[in-house]
């Protein structure tokens, strides 16, 4: 099972757009605390360069990557095979 914190810092590293490595976050004081907490987890994980967000690491551009194509697996239709 994940926990709140987990899931908080996979719902923010989703938010990420991967298309370019200019663009980032910026998570504002007036954010909500488990967000704030999340961003801060991500960056003392080494995922993000800043501790409001800011821009991925190489890591954390990798893990973001990865959750985003689980993610679309996990939202598409079955496959149907020849044993359905």
């Amino acid at each position: 099972m994940l926990s709140e914190d987990l899931v908080e810092e996979i719902d923010l590293l989703l938010r990420f757009d991967l298309s370019s490595t200019q663009l980032g976050l910026k998570i504002h004081s007036s954010a909500e605390s488990n967000v704030i907490a999340a961003a801060e987890r991500l960056f003392e994980k080494g995922l993000t360069s800043q501790v409001d967000g800011g821009y991925l690491t190489e890591l954390g551009r990798e893990s973001a990557e990865y959750l985003q194509r689980a993610t679309t697996i996990l939202r598409s239709k079955p496959a149907v095979t020849a044993d359905s």
